[in-house]
């Protein structure tokens, strides 16, 4: 076999996958003896599939801006902040975002809401789900800048296809006109369509304060506390836990 043509042309054909693992093959002598089949089957089709997959992963990650770069099984079940071991294993396998539930994380400062928030994220790109991350007042900022120069359906139309969003931060600061309705715009977009995760230093029977408008408070609530998952984190800031980083030896 005429093994640089057949790998060129695996390239051309775009397999790269394929081309890696054929001359990666070639030069090992156990597996020559190996049918033509299995060669195939078992391991260059295989190979692919795998290249095909983290090349997804790695586009959905990049695609996603996630503010941590953070993995389910680097979650510290250890630290006394009320996280349930059993739930948040469960919400890793993503059946919740098939099924176009949503998550709320509430806690005070550094207990590692947004770190989870990523974590989740993280996975969902794994299980091939397209995921955006964004802190609410960023958002916010850029809705509003948008409706002046023609994006604000492109944006909001992004935010609705989108598998899970990530609406990080939100609160305490009271809602303007503008940023109620762009919420409401969001959820009702999304609603038993998507899935949301929402991060909160603000307790969830608070958020009605925050959104300062009953009649929207309860449109807006009534979608995104019906079937969500709650996660309510408690204690002080994982941050104070770790040691201060030492001063740099500096010449006088």
């Amino acid at each position: 076999m005429l093994i640089n043509p057949t790998i060129d042309m695996l390239r051309e054909l775009g397999l790269y996958g394929m081309a890696t693992a054929f001359q990666e093959l070639d030069a090992q002598s156990e597996v020559r003896g190996l049918e033509h089949g299995e060669w195939l089957a078992a391991m260059l089709l295989e190979r692919e599939a795998t290249m095909r997959r983290q090349k997804r992963f790695e586009a959905r990650a990049r695609a996603a801006k996630l503010r941590h770069d953070a993995q389910i099984e680097n979650a510290d079940f250890r630290a006394a902040r009320g996280l349930d071991r059993n739930m948040f294993m469960a919400l890793a396998g993503c059946d919740w975002i098939r099924k176009h539930h949503g998550l709320l994380v509430t806690g005070p400062a550094g207990v590692g809401k947004s770190w989870l928030a990523c974590a989740l994220g993280h996975q969902a790109c794994r299980e091939d789900f397209s995921v955006a991350y964004h802190r609410v007042p960023r958002l916010f900022a850029a809705l509003a800048l948008a409706r002046g120069d023609g994006r604000y359906g492109r944006i909001l139309k992004s935010l609705a296809r989108t598998d899970l969003l990530i609406l990080d931060d939100w609160g305490p600061e009271k809602l303007n006109d503008d940023q109620r309705r762009d919420l409401l715009e969001i959820i009702e977009d999304r609603y038993e369509r998507r899935s949301t995760i929402v991060t909160s230093q603000v307790p969830v029977d608070r958020w009605w304060e925050i959104i300062a408008n009953p009649t929207l408070a309860d449109a807006i609530l009534d979608r995104l506390v019906h079937n969500a998952y709650r996660i309510d984190l408690t204690g002080e800031s994982m941050r104070k836990q770790r040691p201060p980083i030492a001063p740099e030896n500096t010449e006088a």
